[in-house]
């Protein structure tokens, strides 16, 4: 059997008994190494090796916690929250329909704009969810559809627009790692070639809002919640222009020098030169942003030591051998199956980002062989390296809606994000995926 393939079965059977993401990614890398051949000494040294690939993003979520605690110290996400209560806190309990509709239109929105416009990725929700845990509990409204709009915002935008977190899976990533691999394709044809995928996810974030989880669903309305959506904090006007301007300053470094460290510390700067918060409590925001955001940069580190483990299996590459000598020439099933086995590897690696490589080196000779196009192949590469980013119990995109919607103990992270994300838009990425591969 295929140590990627057990590997990841257990890793996601542990998370489904809800074992803590971190353990169940060790557990599954050091039995994934012993499957593939690997001594227990060696499979624990290439997993401490695999470590220091995850730091740089710990180390980025870090700065982004600390600049969403100081951007909730200016008092942005107050007012947003503010505005969104007094919009739809007034309306009656029979206007569900109307409460919903704006709710998740808000919702999708800053999702949205936290990939392209203000990239602080999923920093936003733990600060902007909680503050409107009453307003959806008031309201009956189900969580698990809220966690389904946070998670489309997350993934698809940045499979879509090439601006932001974007620009680094379509251009920086993507495109870069197709032409390494013998691919001429430009940078205008790969948001053109993803929308259709893009399309599938769509359509399931519809039949999750309209189909399964139309119906209301209880929660307890605990005192914190209620007291929240009852008195939203206030904010201080000079506060909010301080913070304007330290994101836009955030993005634009962050988008010139590709680095999201250099931007989250243009924005603090500007965010102590207005006066949000003191110089001397740099350690208490860079502290809360590191609690915050904490267990995702363990969560991240554990994935990739657990990738670096299934890659000195070399399990990856014989999977997709193995698989390609039984398909013969059936382009239909060749794409279902390359699909599926990206489903596989970036489930188990958490992050659609690290997996691009992986899939890019394998992927684009063995598409060529079955005479799928450029445009064809670069779907297939695309869709496959994203899928399982949504529906990962280690994937950021689950993490993340998580963080903000079990702020009072009643959101479970697999059963109420994992497993309705993972329906709902992995499913559509492999159809669409392979309509894409087919028609292009």
């Amino acid at each position: 059997m295929n140590a990627v393939v057990l590997s990841v079965l257990l890793m996601l059977i542990l998370s489904l008994c809800r074992i803590n993401v971190v353990f169940a990614l060790i557990i599954s890398a050091i039995f994934g190494g012993l499957i593939g051949g690997l001594p227990l000494i060696e499979t624990i040294s290439v997993f401490k090796s695999g470590l220091g690939g995850g730091a740089p993003i710990a180390l980025d979520y870090a700065m982004l916690g600390a600049f969403a605690v100081a951007i909730s110290r200016s008092g942005v996400t107050d007012l947003l929250a503010a505005k969104i209560i007094k919009l739809i806190g007034n309306k009656s309990e029979s206007s569900v329909v109307m409460v919903k509709a704006l709710l998740f239109s808000a919702l999708l929105l800053a999702a949205i704009s936290s990939q392209n416009i203000v990239p602080v990725h999923i920093a936003f929700i733990p600060i902007l969810i909680p503050a409107l845990l009453g307003v959806i509990n008031k309201f009956k409204l189900d969580r698990r559809a809220v966690a389904c709009v946070l998670t489309f915002g997350l993934t698809a935008t940045y499979m879509l627009l090439p601006y932001g977190f974007g620009q680094v899976f379509l251009i920086e990533l993507l495109l870069k790692n197709l032409t390494a691999n013998g691919l001429e394709i430009t940078a205008s044809q790969i948001p053109f070639v993803m929308a259709i995928p893009v399309s599938g996810m769509l359509l399931g974030l519809l039949f999750a809002l309209f189909v399964t989880y139309r119906k209301p669903r209880s929660y307890v309305q605990s005192t914190a919640t209620s007291q929240t959506a009852d008195n939203p904090a206030t904010y201080k006007p000079h506060f909010i222009i301080a913070a304007l301007i330290a994101m836009v300053s955030a993005l634009t470094v962050q988008t010139l020098s590709n680095s999201i460290v250099a931007g989250s510390i243009v924005g603090l700067i500007i965010f102590a030169i207005g006066g949000v918060f003191k110089a001397s409590e740099t350690q208490d925001i860079f502290t809360n942003g590191v609690k915050m955001m904490g267990t995702i940069g363990f969560i991240m580190i554990s994935a990739a030591g657990f990738a670096q483990v299934m890659k000195a299996t070399g399990d990856i590459e014989t999977l997709v051998n193995g698989f390609s000598s039984l398909i013969g020439d059936n382009k239909l099933l060749a794409a279902v199956v390359m699909l599926v086995i990206g489903l596989l590897i970036t489930m188990g690696i958490g992050s659609s980002f690290s997996t691009i490589p992986i899939i890019a080196a394998i992927y684009v000779p063995l598409c060529l062989s079955f005479g799928f196009s450029v445009l064809a192949t670069a779907a297939l590469v695309g869709t496959a390296a994203a899928l399982g980013d949504a529906g990962s119990p280690a994937s950021d995109s689950t993490l993340g809606p998580t963080s903000g919607l079990n702020a009072d103990g009643q959101h479970d992270h697999i059963w109420d994000t994992v497993v309705p994300t993972f329906l709902h838009y992995n499913i559509p990425l492999i159809v669409f995926g392979t309509a894409a591969a087919m028609i292009l």
